[in-house]
Parts: C-alpha cells; sequence; structure tokens
C-alpha cells in the first residue's frame, strides 16, 4: 500500500471533529480525489448501520463485549471497503477514530480489557495501525461541559451520557496508550483555542504526509 493513514482521536468533547472539518476545508483544494476523509463508526453503508444500532440511546440492554464487538465489526468493514482501497489508492486517508478508541472506550471505560480489546481489533484490523495519531487531549469535566454547551441534543448518543467516571478511565487509557506509543501517537492540547489546535494537527499531519504537500 502507499497511501499513508493518519487517525484523530481523543475524549468526547475534545473537539477533534471540528479540527478535522477545518483542516479538511484546507486542504481539500491542494489533495483534491487524493484525499479521503472518513470516520469510526462508520464510512460506508453497513459501517453506519452498525453503527446506528451502537450509538442509539434507546439500546440501554446492550452487553459490554456486544458493544466492542459490534465496534470490532463496524471496523472491519471500514477497513475492507473503505480505508484500503484508499491507501492502495494512494491517497492521504484521515479517520476521525480507530482501534485506540475501542481499546480507550470500552476496554477501559467499559472496564473490559484493554488487552482484550486490543487482541479483538488486532484480528479486526489484520494488524494495520495508522502512521500517525492525533490525541486531542482535554479533562473529561472539560470536554462534558462542553458537550453540554455545544451539542445538539438529538446528537448526544449512548457514551456521551456516562458519568464522569467512565470518561476520566476513557482518558487515561488514552495517555496510558500515548506513552506506550509516543511514535506514533502525537499528543495536542485541546484546551487551546481552536486555531492554535488546527495550527498544530496541520503542522502534524503535513510532516508525516509530507509528499502530498
Amino acid at each position: 500500500m502507499s497511501g499513508t493513514f493518519i487517525s484523530f482521536e481523543g475524549p468526547d468533547g475534545a473537539g477533534k471533529t471540528s479540527a478535522l472539518k477545518a483542516i479538511t476545508a484546507q486542504i481539500t483544494p491542494l489533495l483534491g480525489d487524493r484525499l479521503t476523509i472518513t470516520r469510526e463508526p462508520g464510512g460506508n453503508p453497513i459501517s453506519e448501520s452498525i453503527r446506528a444500532v451502537i450509538l442509539d440511546r434507546k439500546n440501554t440492554a446492550m452487553d459490554y463485549r456486544t458493544e466492542a464487538l459490534l465496534y470490532a465489526a463496524a471496523r472491519r468493514q471500514h477497513l475492507a471497503e473503505t480505508i484500503l482501497p484508499a491507501l492502495a489508492a494512494d491517497q492521504l486517508v484521515l479517520c476521525d477514530r480507530y482501534v485506540d478508541s475501542s481499546v480507550a472506550y470500552q476496554g477501559a471505560g467499559r472496564q473490559i480489557g484493554e488487552q482484550a480489546v486490543a487482541e479483538m481489533n488486532n484480528f479486526a484490523t489484520d494488524g494495520l495501525l495508522p502512521e500517525l495519531t492525533i490525541y486531542f487531549d482535554v479533562p473529561a469535566e472539560v470536554g462534558l461541559q462542553r458537550i453540554q454547551a455545544h451539542r445538539q441534543p438529538d446528537k448526544v448518543d449512548r457514551l456521551d451520557v456516562e458519568q464522569t467516571a467512565f470518561h476520566d478511565r476513557v482518558r487515561a487509557a488514552y495517555l496510558r496508550l500515548q506513552a506506550a506509543h509516543p511514535d506514533r501517537i502525537k499528543l495536542i492540547d485541546a484546551t487551546q483555542s481552536p486555531d492554535q489546535v488546527v495550527q498544530e494537527s496541520l503542522a502534524l499531519i503535513k510532516q508525516t504526509a509530507r509528499r502530498y504537500f
């Protein structure tokens, strides 16, 4: 594969999706059809259907391992149908969430085991990891305050409504992942101004994928 794969990660309310939108607006005129923007869970019809089941607030009976398996299933389909073809076509792929999200949210947040979730997703992805992961770090209480202030009620999902302790575990897991994989996962302070966050993110992208620019 000749393309470049970059993922965006962070706790809820970190602003990674907004940063990705701003970055997309800046680089699309430069890259055109050499750029693929996608998200997880989702990215194609099958994975988007699984996303709807996972995040539906009415699905309160969903077992935590079921949730983790659904994320892995959506990821496998996303990889096979969207990411791998884009990389084979020498595209720059920017993905909103990937394996690290499952390790943090299901492994640590749901407390079903970070290693177990990592192994499940290693099978789902055949070991494929991004060349760069940009981690947007923000304290849980700050992220939750942002969600409450800015997110539309119909956009609040099953994970957004979890207690602060859940989100604290998620953030702690992300920080452990970043410490364990500093060459791949680069931390950005997401409490900075949105413009500064976008500038730092774009600098990391250009450093990793300089041949596209």
